[in-house]
């Protein structure tokens, strides 16, 4: 994991504290499905949604897959997906970026497909697409509803195991302000924190 990567997990491991005890009890849920799939050495899917697909709901992919990494849970994939496809927001990228991750993208002109590293050998694959897109997965997984929108506008998951509804504060009220960095790294790093708290209550034989 790149060093700045690593150092800003390490500082955030510090505060799990400042989550609240109800958001925390949502969070075990999700924690308590991870173990469960650990325990019987089944693959840990996590599909995290949001209406657009662009901003929260890569922001929970990513955090997630370097979480497992952070814990070394293996046998860990993540995924993101929305109501409706538009693209990874630039704003989002930017943030990412600001905190060490590199990201390169396929020049694609509209909706362009990202590879964003936190090692060398380590990434997630973001674009926008709908949650059933093709490359999510269709059975044994959860969702987590990164937005309360999504929440209310999917009723129905096929395939889902697990569904919870971890809504975030939407920075794009924030976009074009003198606020917009900054909401959007208090966000991601939001996301981060309590991506970390899960998956530090994991155990492994």
């Amino acid at each position: 994991m790149y060093s700045n990567i690593k150092k800003y997990c390490d500082e955030l491991t510090s505060d799990f504290d400042i989550i609240t005890s109800e958001r925390k009890e949502i969070l075990h849920k999700l924690s308590n499905y991870i173990q469960t799939k650990i325990d019987l050495k089944s693959e840990i899917k996590l599909v995290y949604v949001c209406t657009h697909n662009s901003r929260r709901s890569h922001f929970g992919q990513i955090w997630a897959s370097v979480a497992a990494s952070f814990y070394s849970i293996e046998n860990v994939t993540t995924f993101s997906g929305g109501t409706e496809a538009t693209a990874f927001n630039i704003n989002a990228i930017n943030s990412l970026k600001r905190t060490g991750f590199l990201i390169t993208d396929d020049n694609s002109l509209t909706n362009p497909k990202y590879k964003v590293c936190f090692s060398d050998t380590e990434y997630s694959t973001c674009f926008s697409k709908v949650y059933d897109d093709k490359e999510n997965p269709v059975n044994s997984f959860a969702a987590i509803m990164t937005c309360s929108d999504a929440e209310q506008n999917c009723p129905f998951i096929p395939g889902v195991e697990l569904r919870i509804g971890t809504t975030y504060n939407d920075p794009k009220e924030f976009d074009n302000t003198s606020l917009q960095d900054s909401k959007y790294d208090e966000r991601s790093q939001q996301i981060a924190l309590e991506t970390l708290y899960v998956f530090s209550k994991l155990k492994v034989c």
